[in-house]
């Protein structure tokens, strides 16, 4: 195997200054990162849309985002090797392509079957996006300015989420399903030209045959995961327990299989993913911490509007009101949490993050029939304030631990960790809610919706509690003397 250098910028030791032709790449990737993150937030709310468009069950039209989730666990753990494989503009253009084509099918689809395919088209470019973005901004961007440009990335996770509800609900309301897409499209275009005319490469490529059998096993293991996690939501309702088990049979064996294989490749650099960035000790606390955060996030964000509007009565449109406030709070707060972690490092950060989030989430144990629609508000707000204290220092120090050469690997696997920690945040606390809620006569009882609230948070308020104790442990890189340490990448 032998690499290829494709033109890259070499990155200044001692400056923090950021040559004009690397922030023309970076803002390109950020758009299309937006744009694909955008699409990804509007289906939600179009599911009783298509329900009644397209005479389906409430089951066949929750494939929509689950098939959407499914394809983004198979594919991102695959991004590792496929961005040291390819060149920039060539996995760039692909992603663009990807996600243009499925936008395209799904605005012209004339059924669910073709609406389905076109989400699975579109979430396999969108998986490409953030490790992409990650990979890039780590190559070409100083250490000294890297928690000030990773502060913009969060601005795109962040906000695009925020958009995407609001957007689709006035498209939605004024113009049917398919104008969401109509909408994405010309704006996704943009960007392919964009990126096609300006892009250059970055990095090296390096010459490696994939391997088949790698894929296969990821496919198996982390979609056999997700599907198995988000089929516990289900059991509450009388659905068999069979396809679950199964799926997490074969998801565990998948996955066992996938890491072996690994193992074995990773001693000539064939692996597609390499697991040698888990000897770095700052990655793998920041990957747990992440992992718990994402866990009792996800979980918690989607028992929140359930609470709005079936606990306090509000319209689904106030009840995305209420929650919006701290998403843009997350997103605007992300290049001031980014110019903190340059300067003082991780732990002002995550400390005071990690208590905010915990304590927030302990507050939401309280809630009741009687709960003011301020309390939740104000809640919600500051639980992403607290967030976001965390989550952007935690994914700029774990990569900037890794040996350069393993960035995209430990992109991918940022991204897989998000993904899986979401998908079982999201199903233990859904199952516990409905649990509970069933119990005490259903979702038209608002004293058992309570309940069920208070019952599945405590699950998150207690993970998050954990991770308050892993802020003291991890560290900015430079704050022990060194960028990249050389057991993380040899």
């Amino acid at each position: 195997m032998s690499a290829v250098h494709t033109g890259s910028t070499i990155i200044p030791e001692t400056s923090g200054t950021i040559p004009r032709r690397d922030m023309a790449v970076i803002w390109v990737l950020l758009t299309a990162a937006f744009v694909a993150i955008l699409n990804e937030t509007t289906m939600g709310m179009a599911i009783p849309h298509l329900i009644s468009d397209l005479h389906i069950t409430p089951i066949a039209a929750q494939w929509v985002t689950s098939a959407f989730m499914l394809t983004m666990a198979v594919v991102i753990p695959t991004t590792g090797f496929l961005l040291r494989r390819f060149t920039t503009r060539q996995m760039f253009l692909s992603a663009l392509t990807l996600f243009s084509g499925g936008t395209l099918i799904a605005a012209l689809a004339t059924g669910f079957p073709m609406l389905l395919v076109a989400r699975v088209v579109q979430a396999s470019g969108t998986a490409i996006m953030m490790p992409l973005l990650m990979t890039t901004v780590m190559t070409l961007v100083p250490p000294a300015s890297r928690g000030r440009m990773m502060g913009r990335v969060s601005v795109v996770i962040s906000l695009a989420p925020a958009i995407g509800p609001t957007m689709s609900g006035f498209l939605l309301d004024h113009f049917g399903w398919r104008a969401i897409f109509v909408v994405v499209l010309p704006i996704a275009l943009v960007a392919m030209f964009i990126g096609w005319r300006w892009l250059t490469n970055v990095g090296e490529t390096m010459r490696a045959p994939i391997d088949a059998l790698s894929i296969v096993l990821s496919a198996f293991g982390f979609g056999g995961l997700v599907y198995g996690l988000s089929q516990i939501g289900g059991l509450g309702n009388g659905t068999s327990s069979t396809p679950l088990i199964v799926a997490l049979v074969v998801g565990v064996v998948g996955l066992g299989l996938f890491l072996w294989r690994q193992v074995i490749l990773q001693r000539k650099d064939d692996a597609l993913m390499d697991l040698r960035i888990f000897l770095s000790k700052d990655f793998s606390l920041a990957m747990t911490q992440m992992f718990l955060l994402s866990l009792a996030f996800f979980g918690s964000i989607t028992v929140i509007p359930l609470f709005l509007q079936d606990g306090l009565g509000l319209k689904a449109v106030d009840a995305g009101l209420v929650v919006l406030p701290g998403a843009l709070a997350m997103g605007l707060l992300g290049p001031v949490i980014g110019r903190i972690y340059d300067s003082h490092g991780t732990r002002v950060l995550l400390i005071p993050g990690s208590i905010l989030a915990a304590s927030m989430l302990w507050v939401f144990t309280t809630l009741t029939v009687d709960s003011s629609v301020w309390l939740v508000l104000a809640a919600q707000t500051l639980l992403s304030v607290g967030l976001a204290l965390s989550f952007t220092p935690l994914f700029t120090a774990a990569l900037a631990s890794l040996n350069p050469k393993f960035y995209s690997y430990g992109s991918a696997v940022i991204g897989t960790v998000q993904q899986v920690a979401g998908a079982a945040g999201i199903a233990v606390m859904m199952a516990v809610f409905t649990v509970i809620t069933t119990a005490g006569g259903g979702t038209e009882v608002p004293t058992a919706v309570a309940a069920g609230t208070r019952t599945s948070i405590t699950i998150g308020a207690v993970i998050a509690t954990v991770t308050i104790i892993g802020a003291f442990l991890i560290r900015k890189p430079e704050d022990a003397g060194t960028e990249a340490p050389a057991h993380a990448g040899h």
